[in-house]
């Protein structure tokens, strides 16, 4: 098993910066792929970015293509969210989640392939 702690949310003004990220621990860190979802109050949780288990595969949601980027570090068991030019529709709570995986590049995109989750944490975007 593995355990997921997201850190970095909070409120930012509309055009804003966010870092978020998500500490691991339990099993080894690199044989996961990983992924970023989020849950505004009222919607669904949706896929936001995945990343593959060596980081060289990344893929994104169109709302947020070449605004946000994936990224990960194995040996700090960190994985995390750079969210540039935010804006108020991407207010929501952010979930990072894991999954193992035997292939270097797969990586996930729907929620029921990811059997573990962080507790959330809340980005506020102010227009």
């Amino acid at each position: 098993q593995v355990q997921l702690v997201e850190s970095g949310g909070g409120l930012m003004q509309d055009g804003g910066s966010l870092r978020l990220s998500c500490a691991a621990s339990g099993r080894i860190f690199s044989s996961y792929a990983m992924g970023w979802f989020r849950q505004a109050p009222g919607k669904e949780r949706e896929f936001v970015a995945a990343i593959s288990q060596s980081g060289d595969n990344t893929y994104y949601t169109d709302s947020v293509k070449g605004r946000f980027t994936i990224s990960r570090n194995n040996a700090w068991y960190t994985m995390f969210l750079q969210m540039n030019s935010l804006k108020p529709e991407d207010t929501a709570v952010y979930y990072c989640a894991a999954t193992p995986v035997n292939r270097g590049t797969v990586l996930y995109t729907e929620t029921d392939d990811y059997p573990y989750w962080g507790q959330g944490t809340q980005v506020t975007v102010s227009s």
